[in-house]
Protein backbone atom coordinates (compact mmCIF):
# COMPACT_ATOMS: atom_id res chain seq x y z
CA UNK A 1 0.00 0.00 0.00
CA UNK A 2 1.42 3.38 -1.06
CA UNK A 3 0.12 6.77 0.07
CA UNK A 4 1.27 10.39 -0.23
CA UNK A 5 1.07 12.21 3.11
CA UNK A 6 0.48 15.89 2.41
CA UNK A 7 1.54 18.84 4.58
CA UNK A 8 -0.48 21.61 6.21
CA UNK A 9 -0.38 25.32 6.79
CA UNK A 10 -1.69 27.17 9.84
CA UNK A 11 -4.02 29.98 8.86
CA UNK A 12 -3.75 31.93 12.08
CA UNK A 13 -2.18 30.46 15.22
CA UNK A 14 -2.95 31.94 18.64
CA UNK A 15 -1.17 30.54 21.70
CA UNK A 16 -3.70 31.35 24.40
CA UNK A 17 -2.36 30.03 27.69
CA UNK A 18 -0.03 27.54 29.31
CA UNK A 19 -1.74 24.56 30.89
CA UNK A 20 -0.99 22.69 34.08
CA UNK A 21 0.16 19.67 32.07
CA UNK A 22 2.91 21.76 30.45
CA UNK A 23 1.21 22.08 27.07
CA UNK A 24 -0.41 25.20 25.68
CA UNK A 25 -3.98 25.87 24.61
CA UNK A 26 -4.17 27.29 21.11
CA UNK A 27 -6.52 28.12 18.27
CA UNK A 28 -5.59 27.58 14.64
CA UNK A 29 -7.06 26.72 11.29
CA UNK A 30 -5.30 23.77 9.68
CA UNK A 31 -5.45 23.84 5.89
CA UNK A 32 -4.16 20.94 3.74
CA UNK A 33 -1.48 21.70 1.16
CA UNK A 34 -0.93 18.97 -1.42
CA UNK A 35 1.92 20.38 -3.53
CA UNK A 36 4.42 19.14 -0.94
CA UNK A 37 4.16 15.54 0.20
CA UNK A 38 6.02 12.41 1.23
CA UNK A 39 5.70 8.92 -0.21
CA UNK A 40 4.89 6.22 2.33
CA UNK A 41 4.62 2.51 1.68
CA UNK A 42 3.81 -0.11 4.30
CA UNK A 43 3.65 -3.82 3.47
CA UNK A 44 3.59 -7.03 5.41
CA UNK A 45 7.08 -8.29 6.05
CA UNK A 46 7.08 -11.07 3.45
CA UNK A 47 6.27 -8.63 0.63
CA UNK A 48 8.49 -6.54 -1.64
CA UNK A 49 7.86 -2.83 -1.75
CA UNK A 50 7.27 -1.08 -5.04
CA UNK A 51 9.24 1.96 -3.83
CA UNK A 52 12.42 -0.03 -3.17
CA UNK A 53 13.86 0.30 -6.66
CA UNK A 54 13.32 4.08 -6.70
CA UNK A 55 14.90 4.55 -3.30
CA UNK A 56 17.91 2.48 -4.27
CA UNK A 57 18.37 4.26 -7.58
CA UNK A 58 17.70 7.86 -6.55
CA UNK A 59 19.48 8.09 -3.19
CA UNK A 60 23.08 7.63 -2.06
CA UNK A 61 23.45 5.55 1.12
CA UNK A 62 27.10 6.58 1.48
CA UNK A 63 25.96 10.21 1.77
CA UNK A 64 23.37 9.34 4.40
CA UNK A 65 20.50 9.94 2.00
CA UNK A 66 18.92 6.57 2.67
CA UNK A 67 19.02 4.78 6.03
CA UNK A 68 17.59 1.39 6.96
CA UNK A 69 17.12 -0.35 10.29
CA UNK A 70 15.46 -3.45 11.71
CA UNK A 71 14.00 -3.50 15.21
CA UNK A 72 15.48 -5.85 17.81
CA UNK A 73 12.31 -7.97 17.75
CA UNK A 74 12.45 -8.09 13.93
CA UNK A 75 8.86 -6.88 13.67
CA UNK A 76 9.68 -3.66 11.84
CA UNK A 77 12.08 -2.94 9.02
CA UNK A 78 12.12 0.75 8.14
CA UNK A 79 13.83 2.56 5.28
CA UNK A 80 13.91 6.38 5.18
CA UNK A 81 15.21 8.35 2.20
CA UNK A 82 15.82 12.10 2.03
CA UNK A 83 17.94 14.12 -0.39
CA UNK A 84 19.22 16.36 2.41
CA UNK A 85 20.22 13.33 4.46
CA UNK A 86 18.54 11.37 7.25
CA UNK A 87 19.89 12.58 10.59
CA UNK A 88 17.54 10.65 12.87
CA UNK A 89 17.29 7.01 13.89
CA UNK A 90 14.70 5.52 11.52
CA UNK A 91 13.42 3.31 14.34
CA UNK A 92 12.41 6.53 16.13
CA UNK A 93 10.41 7.73 13.12
CA UNK A 94 6.78 8.56 13.80
CA UNK A 95 5.66 5.86 11.37
CA UNK A 96 7.33 3.25 13.58
CA UNK A 97 5.84 4.86 16.68
CA UNK A 98 2.42 4.59 15.02
CA UNK A 99 2.96 0.86 14.50
CA UNK A 100 4.07 0.38 18.12
CA UNK A 101 1.09 2.31 19.41
CA UNK A 102 -1.43 0.16 17.56
CA UNK A 103 0.52 -2.97 18.45
CA UNK A 104 -0.29 -2.35 22.11
CA UNK A 105 -3.99 -2.91 21.43
CA UNK A 106 -4.12 -5.12 18.35
CA UNK A 107 -2.42 -8.16 16.90
CA UNK A 108 -0.27 -6.80 14.08
CA UNK A 109 2.03 -8.80 11.87
CA UNK A 110 5.58 -7.66 11.12
CA UNK A 111 5.91 -4.91 8.50
CA UNK A 112 8.30 -3.15 6.17
CA UNK A 113 8.04 0.63 6.04
CA UNK A 114 9.46 2.67 3.16
CA UNK A 115 9.38 6.45 3.62
CA UNK A 116 10.57 8.91 1.01
CA UNK A 117 10.70 12.42 2.48
CA UNK A 118 9.62 15.18 0.13
CA UNK A 119 8.46 17.47 2.93
CA UNK A 120 11.01 19.59 4.82
CA UNK A 121 12.01 18.88 8.41
CA UNK A 122 11.63 21.61 11.04
CA UNK A 123 9.53 23.83 8.80
CA UNK A 124 6.20 23.90 10.63
CA UNK A 125 4.42 22.01 7.86
CA UNK A 126 3.76 18.86 9.87
CA UNK A 127 5.36 16.34 7.52
CA UNK A 128 6.25 13.90 10.28
CA UNK A 129 2.79 14.15 11.81
CA UNK A 130 1.25 13.48 8.42
CA UNK A 131 3.38 10.35 8.04
CA UNK A 132 2.19 9.12 11.43
CA UNK A 133 -1.49 9.73 10.68
CA UNK A 134 -1.27 8.06 7.28
CA UNK A 135 0.60 5.11 8.84
CA UNK A 136 -2.19 4.61 11.39
CA UNK A 137 -4.82 4.48 8.66
CA UNK A 138 -2.71 2.21 6.44
CA UNK A 139 -2.04 -0.23 9.28
CA UNK A 140 -5.75 -0.32 10.08
CA UNK A 141 -6.41 -1.29 6.48
CA UNK A 142 -3.57 -3.79 6.09
CA UNK A 143 -4.56 -5.71 9.20
CA UNK A 144 -8.34 -5.28 8.79
CA UNK A 145 -8.76 -3.39 12.05
CA UNK A 146 -11.60 -1.31 10.56
CA UNK A 147 -10.90 1.64 12.85
CA UNK A 148 -13.06 4.71 12.33
CA UNK A 149 -11.59 8.18 11.90
CA UNK A 150 -12.73 9.05 15.42
CA UNK A 151 -10.83 6.10 16.86
CA UNK A 152 -7.77 6.79 14.72
CA UNK A 153 -7.87 10.41 15.85
CA UNK A 154 -7.48 9.29 19.44
CA UNK A 155 -4.34 7.35 18.57
CA UNK A 156 -3.03 10.18 16.39
CA UNK A 157 -3.39 12.71 19.21
CA UNK A 158 -1.08 10.55 21.32
CA UNK A 159 1.63 10.84 18.67
CA UNK A 160 1.47 14.61 18.16
CA UNK A 161 -0.77 17.61 18.67
CA UNK A 162 -1.41 18.10 14.95
CA UNK A 163 -1.41 14.43 13.91
CA UNK A 164 -5.16 13.97 13.99
CA UNK A 165 -5.71 16.73 11.43
CA UNK A 166 -4.04 14.67 8.70
CA UNK A 167 -6.80 12.09 8.84
CA UNK A 168 -9.05 14.72 7.22
CA UNK A 169 -8.38 16.15 3.79
CA UNK A 170 -10.12 19.46 4.44
CA UNK A 171 -9.70 22.59 6.59
CA UNK A 172 -10.20 21.88 10.28
CA UNK A 173 -10.31 24.29 13.19
CA UNK A 174 -8.01 23.15 15.99
CA UNK A 175 -8.32 23.91 19.69
CA UNK A 176 -6.84 22.41 22.86
CA UNK A 177 -3.28 21.39 21.95
CA UNK A 178 -4.49 21.35 18.35
CA UNK A 179 -5.93 17.85 18.64
CA UNK A 180 -9.55 18.94 19.18
CA UNK A 181 -10.87 19.41 15.66
CA UNK A 182 -14.03 20.77 14.12
CA UNK A 183 -14.96 21.32 10.49
CA UNK A 184 -14.43 24.77 9.07
CA UNK A 185 -15.40 26.05 5.64
CA UNK A 186 -13.37 28.67 3.87
CA UNK A 187 -15.44 31.02 1.69
CA UNK A 188 -17.05 29.02 -1.12
CA UNK A 189 -15.17 30.96 -3.79
CA UNK A 190 -11.83 31.08 -1.96
CA UNK A 191 -10.00 28.77 -4.37
CA UNK A 192 -11.51 30.57 -7.35
CA UNK A 193 -10.21 33.93 -6.16
CA UNK A 194 -6.93 33.03 -4.46
CA UNK A 195 -4.01 30.62 -4.61
CA UNK A 196 -1.70 29.56 -1.82
CA UNK A 197 2.04 29.20 -2.31
CA UNK A 198 4.46 27.78 0.26
CA UNK A 199 8.05 28.97 0.61
CA UNK A 200 10.61 26.89 2.52
CA UNK A 201 13.79 28.83 3.42
CA UNK A 202 16.99 26.88 2.84
CA UNK A 203 19.22 26.10 5.77
CA UNK A 204 16.84 27.14 8.56
CA UNK A 205 15.15 24.48 10.66
CA UNK A 206 13.16 25.51 13.74
CA UNK A 207 12.38 23.11 16.56
CA UNK A 208 9.01 23.48 18.25
CA UNK A 209 10.74 23.56 21.64
CA UNK A 210 12.85 26.53 20.56
CA UNK A 211 9.80 28.30 19.17
CA UNK A 212 8.06 28.05 22.54
CA UNK A 213 11.02 29.56 24.41
CA UNK A 214 10.09 33.05 25.50
CA UNK A 215 6.62 32.93 24.01
CA UNK A 216 4.04 35.07 25.79
CA UNK A 217 0.58 33.48 25.60
CA UNK A 218 -2.34 35.86 25.27
CA UNK A 219 -6.04 35.71 24.46
CA UNK A 220 -6.97 38.03 21.58
CA UNK A 221 -9.94 40.34 21.98
CA UNK A 222 -11.64 38.57 19.09
CA UNK A 223 -11.55 34.78 18.65
CA UNK A 224 -9.70 33.53 15.59
CA UNK A 225 -12.88 32.12 14.04
CA UNK A 226 -14.43 35.59 14.01
CA UNK A 227 -11.37 37.17 12.42
CA UNK A 228 -11.29 34.48 9.74
CA UNK A 229 -14.78 35.56 8.72
CA UNK A 230 -13.37 38.94 7.65
CA UNK A 231 -12.57 39.57 3.97
CA UNK A 232 -9.24 37.96 3.03
CA UNK A 233 -7.75 41.40 2.29
CA UNK A 234 -8.22 42.29 5.99
CA UNK A 235 -6.41 39.23 7.37
CA UNK A 236 -3.03 40.96 7.15
CA UNK A 237 -3.96 43.32 9.98
CA UNK A 238 -5.96 40.90 12.12
CA UNK A 239 -4.66 37.33 11.85
CA UNK A 240 -1.26 36.46 13.28
CA UNK A 241 0.97 33.53 14.22
CA UNK A 242 2.08 33.79 17.86
CA UNK A 243 5.35 32.02 17.10
CA UNK A 244 6.59 34.69 14.70
CA UNK A 245 7.68 37.02 17.49
CA UNK A 246 10.04 34.52 19.14
CA UNK A 247 11.22 32.84 15.93
CA UNK A 248 11.94 36.13 14.13
CA UNK A 249 14.00 37.23 17.12
CA UNK A 250 16.31 34.25 16.60
CA UNK A 251 16.14 34.20 12.80
CA UNK A 252 15.81 37.80 11.51
CA UNK A 253 16.06 36.55 7.92
CA UNK A 254 12.62 34.99 8.30
CA UNK A 255 11.06 38.37 8.96
CA UNK A 256 12.66 39.64 5.76
CA UNK A 257 11.20 36.70 3.86
CA UNK A 258 7.73 37.54 5.12
CA UNK A 259 8.13 41.15 4.00
CA UNK A 260 9.30 40.00 0.57
CA UNK A 261 6.12 37.95 0.10
CA UNK A 262 4.02 41.09 0.47
CA UNK A 263 6.36 42.83 -1.98
CA UNK A 264 5.48 40.16 -4.56
CA UNK A 265 1.77 40.91 -4.30
CA UNK A 266 0.50 38.63 -1.55
CA UNK A 267 -2.65 39.80 0.21
CA UNK A 268 -1.71 37.69 3.24
CA UNK A 269 1.50 36.00 4.33
CA UNK A 270 2.42 34.12 7.48
CA UNK A 271 4.78 31.61 8.97
CA UNK A 272 3.27 28.14 9.24
CA UNK A 273 3.24 26.47 12.63
CA UNK A 274 6.46 27.03 14.53
CA UNK A 275 8.36 27.76 11.29
CA UNK A 276 10.47 28.07 9.28
CA UNK A 277 8.19 27.73 6.22
CA UNK A 278 5.90 30.52 5.04
CA UNK A 279 2.79 30.60 2.94
CA UNK A 280 1.40 33.46 0.91
CA UNK A 281 -2.09 34.01 -0.47
CA UNK A 282 -2.21 35.65 -3.91
CA UNK A 283 -5.22 36.90 -5.83
CA UNK A 284 -5.86 35.07 -9.09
Amino acid sequence: MVTYPFVKINLGLDVLRKREDGYHDLETLFVPYHDIHDTLEIIEADGYGSTVARLQAAYDPSAGQVVQAVSDDARVMVTVARKEGVDWNPLDDLTVRAYRLLEQDFSLGPVKIFLEKGSPVGAGLGGGSADAAFALRMLSGIFSLNLTDDVLSGYAARLGSDCAFFLYDRPMFGTGRGEILSEYDLPADFHEKYEIKVVVPEGISVSTADAYKGIEPSVPSEPLAERLSMPVEMWKDHITNSFEKTVFRKYPLLQEIKRSLYDTGAVYASMSGSGSAFFAIYPL
